[in-house]
């Protein structure tokens, strides 16, 4: 009876074992994998400092954009003048 009960405990140790490393295995690998996710957030193509830096390029473009209408504006507003001021030549 004595060896049974010895066999049985070898055989629940090992499969104790075998459950233990396998849980140890599937926690290291979920915290590598986040390690991995957080890091690429941090450091990778869509990270914080990229959207920060698309953001300011945003605000000086749209800037750029106001500058840019107020300039065509004052250069609309010389063309029409000087077309005013050209004769008539082709109308009969």
């Amino acid at each position: 009876m004595s060896e049974i009960l010895e066999e049985y405990d070898k055989k629940s140790k090992r499969s104790y074992f075998f459950k233990s490393f396998f849980r140890h295995t599937v926690v290291i690998v979920c915290v590598i994998a986040f390690a991995i996710y957080i890091g690429n957030m941090m450091f990778g193509k869509r990270s914080l400092d990229v959207m920060l830096s698309l953001q300011s390029k945003k605000e000086r473009l749209a800037e750029d954009v106001e500058i840019l209408k107020k300039r065509n504006a004052k250069l609309q507003k010389e063309y029409f003048e000087l077309k005013e001021l050209e004769p008539d030549t082709g109308k009969k």
